[in-house]
């Protein structure tokens, strides 16, 4: 597979396309790259961007189409998708943007004679979530129970397109890289907003298994399937899990347990703005976490990452500042005072 020469990338004005672009324009190979979004990026990423060429435009339109073909794109980067509904908008707008939107561009990719390759963002969303679960998903494998989250449903139907793309267009590689949940200084996401609070709800009998992957090495997975990595579809997580309990306590955080009932109502109220918009994927992941098999990323995408689970998470606790509401000198004093009591029973008895 040749270098690309020019790159496309949808979802410009957000994480990670902004970043992905602002890191292929400064790759000497590539010639043009070439940066989409319906909203305009902020001055400092336009900064960062560099030589990049920015475009207003709707995946929607038939814009996009004049785009690929006139700058003969061989290279396209889908990182457009929302997890969640636009503030003025519905479900109904965001599955829209999401799969209407990425029909219409494959659809235009799938005609244009130049594109060689097509790289969609995905997340491991798709697995869901349910008690079925097992300890670590395969790319083979799907869903125990079909999800019920938007999102969740929104990445299966447009991986669905992406992979009926590859079979019309064979000599079109097409790269599917399903993130694991993102943690890093500067994306504050879902899960970074969750261990936040100061006060962090918990399910009564449950102790989610959490596989994350740092800010850093999904923009490293994104580069290298966009410049040098084979066609097919990548778990990409970091190594190792972290238990949501054993989560809480290294973000200093308070754990408060509570039957799921009440985790989606009074665990929301409990920690005010943080969990009042996450949807129900999200939900479900503190419920039953996600491990991902990671061998084929490691294999044959050759992505090492960097950063841990466990580092991704203490990365984002040091980048943002976080001060543990409990203070260790509290817990040192209650364990030698625990244990103390312990020894003198045992030398009692």
């Amino acid at each position: 597979m040749q270098p690309p020469r020019v790159v496309l990338v949808t979802g410009a004005s957000r994480f990670p396309g902004g970043f992905l672009v602002a890191r292929l324009a400064q790759k000497p190979g590539v010639e043009r790259v070439i940066a989409v979004d319906s909203v305009s990026p902020s001055k400092d990423m336009m900064r960062r961007m560099g030589r990049a060429e920015f475009v207003r435009a709707d995946i929607r339109n038939p814009v996009i189409g004049k785009v690929i073909r006139g700058a003969e794109v061989d290279t396209v980067v889908h990182a457009a998708t929302v997890a969640q509904a636009p503030k003025s908008g519905s479900r109904a707008a965001m599955k829209d943007m999401n799969v209407i939107g990425a029909m219409q561009l494959f659809a235009v990719c799938q005609k244009a004679p130049t594109v060689r390759k097509v790289v969609l963002r995905s997340a491991s969303a798709v697995y869901g979530g349910s008690p079925e679960d097992p300890a670590k998903f395969t790319e083979e494998m799907s869903a125990r129970r079909p999800p019920q989250g938007a999102w969740a449903r929104d990445c299966i139907e447009i991986e669905s397109y992406a992979r009926g793309l590859g079979r019309r267009r064979p000599d079109i590689a097409v790269s599917i890289l399903r993130l694991a949940p993102l943690m890093g200084p500067r994306l504050h996401g879902w899960v970074a907003r969750y261990l936040s609070s100061p006060i962090v709800p918990s399910i009564v009998g449950r102790d989610a298994r959490l596989q994350l992957l740092h800010e850093e090495d999904a923009l490293g997975a994104l580069e290298r399937a966009t410049t040098t990595g084979p066609a097919g579809t990548f778990n990409v997580a970091g190594d190792g899990v972290v238990m949501l309990s054993q989560a809480i306590r290294r973000a200093g955080r308070v754990e408060v347990p509570m039957p799921f009932a009440l985790f989606r109502s009074v665990g929301r109220a409990l920690t005010g703005s943080q969990m009042r918009s996450f949807t129900r994927e999200q939900l479900d992941y503190f419920h039953y976490g996600c491990g991902l098999d990671t061998a084929r990323m490691h294999a044959d995408l050759g992505l090492e990452p960097r950063w841990t689970t466990c580092e991704a998470l203490d990365d984002f606790v040091r980048g943002v500042g976080l001060t543990p509401m409990i203070r260790t000198s509290w817990v040192d004093r209650a364990e030698s005072a625990a244990l103390a009591l312990v020894g003198a029973e045992t030398r009692a008895g």
